[in-house]
């Protein structure tokens, strides 16, 4: 089914720390707007129970709690461990969800919104140890049972998780013609509204001089960068992007990474390895891999990879 010219609804809520964005049409809601509009809050503030590192109630926080033993744990966390140790090997480790221990010792031990003031926010005792070991020392899955041997965060992929399955979700519902934007982190599906491939335009640059267009299977995006997530205490300057290779080194040649893939939670995780890996070895690593990518640094430079011109309408 392909809608010419459809009348567009969208949902707008706040989840996982972000705005969320659903983007479905009338011909398909069929007066449905306030069921799923309550389906889609529930399904998210669900997932955020399970994922966010700062309620102390979430499932993550209470396996944090409990290292060095296996625990039950819910389908979406056996999940997101076995793709973080897939990630791991294929990212040759600069994915790993490890970095919670640095995140907090900078001061990223609150939700991000808290932190808009040097005062707010303090440079902590850095305990975070060197991660010298492989993740699967660290992260072993038995049946329904999960050991952590340190403490894990996986947010370097779980939006891009959620926003995948609640792109299932309405696939299954019946819609046909649909986005979903978990700030940022997209899944399409079909045709927007013109009855045309979605179009995507990058933050920071004029929309009419750079969209990426999903098409040909390829229909998740996801960009990582600094713009936002950046903070400073006394002269030190840090941002969110932890990597586990230099724990102390905070990159800032870099603004984004934009990459487009075939899920939301594959774009987001490669567009967060390729900015840690920095231009040079992020760009060899995406025509090694068939990445689709693009950099774009703070003079307003974009460097592409191969594989996104098919996805670029300049």
């Amino acid at each position: 089914m392909v809608l010419e010219n459809g009348k567009m609804r969208e949902i707008h809520f706040k989840a996982l720390g972000t705005y969320i964005s659903i983007r479905l049409f009338e011909e398909e809601l069929y007066g449905r707007q306030v069921e799923m509009e309550k389906l889609l809050k529930n399904f998210y503030f669900q997932k955020e129970g399970i994922f966010s590192r700062f309620d102390k109630k979430s499932e993550l926080s209470r396996l944090n709690s409990s290292l060095l033993k296996f625990n039950p744990a819910s389908y979406d966390i056996i999940e997101t461990a076995r793709h973080s140790l897939k990630y791991y090997e294929k990212s040759r480790g600069y994915f790993d969800p490890r970095i919670i221990e640095k995140l907090e010792s900078v001061g990223y031990e609150t939700s991000f919104d808290k932190i808009i003031s040097e005062e707010a926010v303090k440079l902590q005792s850095d305990k975070s140890e060197e991660i010298k070991s492989s993740l699967r020392d660290d992260l072993a899955i038995r049946d329904l049972k999960i050991c952590f041997g340190r403490r894990m965060d996986f947010s370097g992929l779980a939006k891009g998780y959620i926003t995948d399955k609640a792109a299932e979700m309405l696939a299954e519902k019946g819609f046909r013609n649909f986005l979903v934007d978990s700030g940022g982190d997209m899944r399409v599906l079909g045709r927007d509204q013109s009855g045309e491939n979605w179009k995507i335009s990058l933050e920071g640059v004029s929309e009419g001089s750079l969209l990426f267009e999903l098409s040909d299977g390829f229909r998740g995006i996801a960009t990582s960068g600094i713009s936002r997530r950046k903070w400073q205490i006394g002269l030190r300057r840090f941002h969110h992007l932890i990597n586990p290779k230099k724990l102390d080194e905070f990159n800032f040649d870099l603004k984004s990474v934009t990459v487009v893939a075939k899920s939301a939670e594959e774009a987001d995780v490669w567009a967060k390895v390729l900015f840690l890996m920095g231009k040079k070895e992020g760009l060899e690593f995406s025509e090694e891999k068939n990445i689709r990518s693009l950099f774009l640094d703070y003079r307003g430079n974009a460097y592409v990879s191969s594989a996104i011109k098919n996805n670029l309408k300049l």
